[in-house]
C-alpha cells in the first residue's frame, strides 16, 4: 500500500443561501463546482488526462443538482474528457466521505490522482424542494412508514432542541457558543487566515462574482441572539405528515420522558448558504514524479451510525473510533473541526471528549460561515490542514453530524 497525500486544498466564499440574495445563487450548481475544479488544476498544473476520478459530494442531487455534478463538473472546468466522476450523498456528511473514498482509492494502489470536494447550492435546493411541496410531490425522512415505527426520524432542530434538554445545557450556553464562532470567524476573517485556500468565483466575462464570506455576522452580541425567537418551536408540534405524529411525538416514541423545550434559533444554527470546495489527492509515487510537495497525510478515516432519532449524536462515537484506528488519543489532536450544524452538537462533542476549547473550530464554524451541505466536509479538511500549518500543529481530526444519525471522520497529518 501507499499512502494518499493532500496536495492542496482551495474553496469558493459561502454566499447567503437564498435565490436573488446570495452572489452565487444565480449560478449553476456545476460551474460553482467546475471553479474550485479549474483553480486546482490552475494551481498544480494539472495534466488533467492522469486525473483518475472526481468524487464529489452532494446532497440533494435533484432539479440542478442532479446527473452526476463531479463528472459534468470536470467537463464543464475543461478536464480531459477521459477524467471520470461520481457523485455522492451521505447528507451533511458527503464531503469527507468523498475525501475518504478518494484516499482509499489511492491508499489500496488502484489509483494514483483522485480530487475530492462539494457542492451545494441551498439557494436553489429549498426554492426546489419548496415547489415541490406546494404540488404534495415531495418525499421527507418519515416517507416511509414501515422505517419509521423501526426507527421515528424527526425534525433535525427538534432533534437539536432534544438533545439540549437531555444533556442539560441551556439557551444561554448555546448563545455564547454562537457569539465565540462570530468572534473566531471575524478575526480568522481579518487575519486573513482563510486567504490560502479560498478562490474569487469568476464570471465568463472575467467580472469577479464572489471573493469574501457572505454570511458572517461579526457584529452578534449575546444581547442580540437572546432576543432571537427559537426557529423551531413551530416545528415541533407539527405533524410530520398528514395524519401522522408530530415531530415532538416522533423523538417522544423513543424518548418519552424528554421534555423537549425550543432554545435553537438562527444564531446559533449552521448558516443556510451555497458553496464549494475541493481537495487534490495523490500518492507518494505520483507527487514525486510532478514535484507537488504534499500538505498532509490520510492518517484514518471511520464512519459510524448513531441513534437516527436523535440523528445528530453521531460524532462523539465516530472521533473515537478514528482514533483508535490511528493508534491516537485525544491529546494527539492539533486541531479540532467538528462542524457547528446546530450549537448543541459542538457543544456536548467538546463537553463528551473533554477538549481544549480553544483548540476546536479556532477559526469559527457554520455558524459564522455557512453550512453547505455537500461541500462542508472537504471545506473543513481544508480549513484544518491550514490551521496545521498556521500553527505548526501535527494532526487534525474532522468530523460532522449527517441525518439519519450517521458520522463519517477523518484524521490528517501535516507534512
Amino acid at each position: 500500500m501507499t499512502e494518499a497525500y493532500i496536495i492542496d486544498a482551495v474553496r469558493t466564499p459561502r454566499s447567503i443561501g437564498k435565490l436573488g440574495k446570495g452572489a452565487l445563487s444565480h449560478l449553476h450548481p456545476q460551474h460553482l463546482a467546475a471553479a474550485v475544479l479549474k483553480a486546482l488544476k490552475e494551481r498544480n498544473q494539472i495534466n488533467t488526462a492522469e486525473v483518475d476520478d472526481v468524487i464529489w459530494g452532494c446532497s440533494a442531487q435533484f432539479g440542478l443538482q442532479g446527473g452526476d455534478m463531479g463528472r459534468q463538473a470536470a467537463l464543464d472546468a475543461d478536464y480531459e474528457i477521459t477524467t471520470s466522476g461520481v457523485t455522492l450523498d451521505r447528507f451533511c456528511g458527503s464531503g469527507i466521505t468523498a475525501t475518504a473514498l478518494a484516499a482509499a482509492q489511492i491508499i489500496s494502489g488502484m489509483e494514483d490522482l483522485v480530487i475530492a470536494g462539494g457542492t451545494e447550492m441551498m439557494s436553489q435546493q429549498n426554492d426546489y424542494l419548496g415547489k415541490l411541496f406546494e404540488a404534495g410531490l415531495a418525499g421527507s425522512m418519515g416517507s416511509n412508514a414501515r422505517l419509521q415505527a423501526k426507527h421515528p426520524q424527526s425534525h433535525q432542530g427538534v432533534c437539536a432542541d432534544a438533545i439540549a434538554a437531555i444533556e442539560g445545557i441551556t439557551r444561554e450556553e448555546l448563545e455564547a457558543f454562537g457569539v465565540e464562532s462570530q468572534r473566531r470567524a471575524a478575526i480568522a476573517i481579518a487575519d486573513g487566515r482563510f486567504a490560502k485556500s479560498t478562490i474569487a468565483v469568476i464570471d465568463d466575462d472575467a467580472t469577479v462574482i464572489l471573493d469574501h464570506e457572505e454570511y458572517p455576522r461579526p457584529s452578534t452580541t449575546a444581547e442580540t441572539l437572546a432576543g432571537m425567537k427559537p426557529a423551531f418551536e413551530m416545528f415541533a408540534d407539527m405533524p410530520s405528515g398528514e395524519g401522522k405524529p408530530t415531530f415532538r411525538q416522533l423523538i417522544n416514541q423513543v424518548y418519552p420522558d424528554v421534555d423537549i423545550k425550543p432554545v435553537h434559533h438562527v444564531g446559533v444554527s449552521s448558516g443556510v448558504v451555497d458553496g464549494a470546495g475541493a481537495l487534490l489527492l495523490a500518492s507518494k509515487e505520483y507527487a514525486e514524479k510532478q514535484g507537488w510537495k504534499p500538505r498532509a497525510r490520510i492518517v484514518a478515516t471511520a464512519n459510524i451510525g448513531d441513534c437516527p432519532t436523535l440523528m445528530l449524536n453521531a460524532p462523539v462515537p465516530a472521533a473515537k473510533k478514528v482514533l483508535a484506528k490511528a493508534g491516537l488519543t485525544v491529546d494527539d489532536i492539533d486541531v479540532w473541526e467538528i462542524n457547528e450544524a446546530f450549537a448543541v452538537v459542538a457543544e456536548k462533542f467538546i463537553r463528551d471528549l473533554g477538549l481544549d476549547r480553544a483548540k476546536v473550530n479556532p477559526n469559527g464554524g457554520s455558524i459564522a460561515l455557512g453550512h453547505p451541505i455537500g461541500a462542508t466536509g472537504a471545506i473543513l479538511i481544508g480549513t484544518a490542514l491550514d490551521e496545521l500549518e498556521r500553527t505548526g500543529g501535527r494532526y487534525g481530526l474532522i468530523t460532522m453530524c449527517a441525518a439519519a444519525g450517521m458520522a463519517p471522520a477523518i484524521i490528517i497529518e501535516r507534512v
